[in-house]
């Protein structure tokens, strides 16, 4: 896994694990100090006035502390009662995110994959316990007794091409035919028997964008479009995998402290079935009214689809329960982007979030307004120890930013005083190119966690941009001593050695 990509799914990873836990009272704050907020009754449903202001008081809490930009939608029964944008969809433009700006989905694309195949298999084209060789070219043996549902629930066992080492430098800047990236998996080992255990894996969508253009007779994208976008009316939504001008098209974007800079480019190509299609707010409601029977399929197909197997996964969608309601919803995650989307459909609330900004989880953003909307009490986010020292050395330098750690640390301040705190900031250093700062940080940091394997890493991938091997081996190699797991370093130790003879 890269540099970038390790740092990025670790925001990602610790932003949606505060949505998942319990949420304190809503309280705003600016910075360190807490200030108290009006907030609707607990668990009464607020009034329309009180929910534009708490869900706004919120949106605006997540663009000043956690570089929220883009665009959510509220719906009850099928009609928005909330919609706002927040940010830029081009910072270097000066344009404005806006109702209809498009945006890349991701992952959330998996649930129209995951339609297509229910749509193929109630016109008798397949059915979804066939195996996948039936419909591949070329299939491995041990991919022999795979299954479609297989695929469908990630249960499979296919390694996840976006895990590849080299995946983010190089092998996601490269442009592939649907066939040609499943090169880069076909021939890997199964992680384990099919349908032993769940595995995320963007592969097996992608293997089911190839099943459902075989069954079909259409490209996959032509697909989605003939017989889910333009039948619903979806005019701002596609398949991504063009070169033509898209009307509002966001930007994607990372922060380094509170500074956006542009995200790196990755192929359009590598979306595809498990990540490829762009969409507006207002179009993804069109595509949650019609999740209903009769609509675009019958209710068999949405009993299949809506049915948890392992870690509670669909088909295209995580089906739990949240606020003692049962749910559905999916994330998504590209370079500079972040999706979500949650139905609670016995209530009739969908909560949609459009981010071309990859700080701010777009998850935990739909899992607060849903909260929100229910009456639940929620936190507003806050200020963050790695922008409050990435200001501060900005302003005073290194030296200045380790003393005011230990002065917040002292005072008592409502912060994220992790290993991981440092180390993201110690990695927005690096990205800066910014070496000798992001060293000191590095360094500051094993002697408040000497133990912090993610340090070491950190100093390695400088030693390598500084030109020097030796040292980031041996960097890498004091990683693994304390992290013998860490694939990262493993990694980058192997290519390394070979590339080095070292």
């Amino acid at each position: 896994m890269a540099v970038t990509k390790r740092k990025r799914a670790w925001q990602r990873a610790t932003s949606l694990g505060v949505t998942l836990g319990a949420m304190p009272a809503l309280v705003a704050c600016a910075s360190p100090a807490m200030a108290q907020v009006p907030a609707p009754p607990s668990a009464t449903t607020p009034t329309e006035q009180a929910l534009d202001t708490a869900l706004d008081a919120y949106l605006r809490a997540a663009t000043r502390n956690e570089q929220f930009s883009g665009t959510v939608l509220l719906a009850r029964g099928g009609k928005p009662v909330f919609v706002r944008s927040y940010g830029m969809a081009n910072y270097e433009l000066g344009v404005p995110n806006g109702a209809d700006t498009v945006y890349r989905l991701a992952s959330v694309t998996k649930q129209f994959t995951a339609l297509a195949v229910m749509q193929l298999q109630e016109q008798g084209k397949l059915q979804v316990d066939d195996p996948i060789c039936r419909y591949l070219t070329d299939c491995p043996a041990v991919w022999q007794p795979i299954t479609i549902r297989q695929l469908l629930n990630h249960t499979s066992g296919i390694p996840n091409f976006s895990s590849l080492p080299e995946w983010d430098e190089m092998l996601s800047r490269r442009d592939y035919k649907p066939i040609e990236l499943v090169a880069l998996f076909r021939d890997l080992p199964l992680k384990f028997a099919p349908g032993e255990k769940y595995d995320y894996s963007n592969s097996g969508y992608h293997l089911l964008g190839l099943i459902i253009e075989r069954a079909s007779g259409m490209g996959w994208g032509e697909y989605v479009k003939q017989r889910i976008l333009v039948p619903l009316g979806m005019t701002h939504s596609g398949d991504d995998n063009t070169r033509a001008l898209i009307p509002h098209r966001a930007s994607g974007y990372y922060s380094l402290g509170t500074t956006f800079i542009n995200a790196p480019i990755i192929s359009r190509t590598v979306g595809y079935a498990a990540g490829g299609l762009y969409s507006t707010v207002g179009d993804l409601l069109l595509w949650d009214r019609a999740l209903v029977p009769g609509k675009l399929v019958g209710q068999a197909s949405l009993d299949a689809m809506f049915t948890p197997a392992k870690s509670n996964y669909g088909f295209g969608w995580r089906i739990a329960e949240r606020f003692g309601r049962r749910e559905m919803d999916h994330s998504g995650s590209d370079n500079g982007f972040s999706t979500y989307i949650i139905r609670f459909p016995v209530d009739g609330l969908t909560a949609i979030v459009l981010s071309n900004s990859d700080r701010a989880s777009a998850g935990k953003v739909g899992n607060a307004m849903a909260a929100i909307a229910f009456g639940q009490p929620v936190t507003l986010p806050v200020a963050q120890l790695r922008e409050i020292l990435w200001d501060r050395i900005d302003r005073g330098g290194v030296a200045d930013a380790i003393a005011h750690y230990g002065e917040l640390k002292r005072s008592g301040a409502k912060l994220d005083f992790s290993d991981d705190a440092l180390v993201g900031l110690g990695y927005d250093l690096y990205e800066a190119h910014r070496y000798t700062d992001a060293k000191a940080i590095f360094r500051f940091n094993l002697t408040v966690y000497p133990k912090s394997a993610y340090s070491h890493d950190g100093l390695a991938d400088i030693a390598v941009a500084e030109g020097d091997p030796k040292q980031a081996i041996t960097l890498f190699r004091q990683s693994l001593a304390l992290d013998p797991t860490n694939t990262y370093a493993s990694d980058a130790l192997k290519r390394l050695q070979a590339a080095h003879r070292l």
